[in-house]
């Protein structure tokens, strides 16, 4: 009701000056550092890992706030404030803390609601990676149009660097919008792009497809059930992540690395060795005769992704379990991910995710909407949703859990956060159930 009766630029004043007063207090750290913003609807986290992991194994020290995780060199540990980007006072303070440990560089999962309260703002980005756009936080935004809007702000914010750096997923049709973004030296990637594009080497022809842009192609993509290979720029490449949208992932952070001065052999030999992000297609693992899978998906693009890569592992059967999230948050999106996991999945079971002050079997409902021919178990303890799951699975099924991945919270009513750990959960009740 409040914003309702307050222009927008008085919010827009408000967070600015937070902004302000936060990189005030800390002494502008970004400035000390090389800063590199990852933004997209789907894959920022497991980008920002690996952007990280390339970073640090070339010998740079490097510091990475996202989602799931933070880390400070070799040290890591669990985002438990349930923010993708982290408040101003926060994040500035981190950014410090990250000076003063004498790191090099910082990886930040920039969102677009902190872009909306400016939480990007006096933060020295040097790189804005793209990794993709679907349509998510509309109700929020406005509309998709508003949603992009956002995000391009980094890409603006890096423009404005004389050696500002801009990575592009070029395989999505909302690229073109940020490659008009004058950033001084541009990388793009494709998975999609035609072979016969291909010059020796594997990289496509400079003005094929632009002039101003370094482009490299991703093929001979092999998705296996414990591990990934495929071609980047004619080069072999291997590693533990699994799923197609993972090479897409780990494309965008080879192309970091290459614009920080990081020879691809370096980085193959980094990503061989790749640590799987917490919570983010982790297979859950007590010997059980069939697969059980953690991950975040929460939107419809992430769900059809990680669900159509359970093939890799040729189940039986899938026994889904899922939610939405509450808060008004985008409404629209429940009904088409009941339909997805109908697509895929033989057995479908709905429970709690995020409710906040919303009805939980509401939201059940209205995910069960989209979801027809396919036999549904409404079950909004989440633990008792799990242990269901169980029961229904046999030897050589995957059961997938989506929605929570490597979060610490469930949001309830009134503003309350439960415990949830969702790999501690399901490994709990396996061991009752094995």
């Amino acid at each position: 009701m409040l914003k309702k009766l307050i222009p927008n630029f008085i919010f827009s004043l408000y967070h600015w000056k937070l902004a302000f007063l936060g990189a005030v207090i800390y002494g502008f750290p970004s400035r000390k550092l090389k800063v590199i913003g990852v933004t997209g609807t789907k894959g920022k986290t497991t980008t920002c890992n690996l952007i990280a992991q390339i970073l640090q194994g070339a010998g740079f020290k490097t510091g990475m706030a996202t989602t799931v995780n933070f880390r400070i060199g070799e040290k890591e540990w669990i985002n438990e404030y349930k923010q993708t980007m982290l408040g101003r006072f926060r994040l500035q303070k981190l950014l410090r803390q990250m000076v003063r440990e004498g790191c090099q560089y910082a990886v930040i999962e920039t969102s677009s609601e902190g872009i909306l309260q400016y939480r990007h703002r006096f933060i020295d980005y040097s790189v804005a990676v793209f990794t993709n756009l679907s349509p998510e936080h509309i109700e929020h935004h406005g509309s998709f149009e508003n949603y992009r809007a956002a995000k391009l702000k980094l890409f603006e914010a890096v423009a404005k660097k004389e050696d500002g750096v801009g990575v592009y997923n070029l395989d999505d049709s909302n690229a073109e919008y940020f490659l008009k973004i004058p950033v001084v030296k541009k990388y793009g990637y494709s998975l999609n792009l035609p072979q016969p594009l291909l010059k020796e080497g594997g990289s496509l022809p400079k003005g094929r497809v632009r002039e101003d842009l370094e482009q490299f192609q991703i093929s001979n993509i092999k998705l296996l059930s414990n591990k990934t290979e495929f071609d980047f720029d004619g080069k072999s490449f291997e590693m533990p992540l699994i799923g197609e949208f993972n090479v897409a992932n780990a494309a965008a952070a080879i192309c970091v690395g290459l614009s920080q001065g990081i020879g691809l052999e370096k980085i193959k030999e980094i990503l061989k060795n790749a640590k799987p992000t917490p919570g983010r297609l982790e297979v859950v693992n007590e010997g059980q005769p069939f697969t059980v899978i953690v991950d975040y998906a929460h939107e419809p693009a992430s769900l059809e992704a990680v669900l159509k890569t359970l093939k890799i592992f040729n189940p039986r059967k899938i026994i889904a379990v899922l939610g939405a999230q509450g808060g008004g948050r985008d409404k629209a999106k429940r009904a088409v991910m009941g339909k997805i996991a109908a697509q895929y999945a033989d057995y479908i079971i709905l429970t709690n995710e995020d409710p906040y002050d919303e009805n939980p079997q509401q939201i059940i409902d209205d995910v069960a909407a989209g979801v027809t021919n396919k036999e549904i178990f409404k079950i909004i303890d989440r633990r008792q949703a799990i242990k269901k799951a169980l029961t229904l699975v046999q030897v050589g099924d995957i059961v997938i859990l989506t929605g929570k991945g490597g979060e610490v919270w469930m949001c309830v009513e009134n503003g309350k956060k439960i415990p949830w750990d969702e790999r501690k959960v399901v490994l709990e009740e396996l061991r009752k159930f094995l």
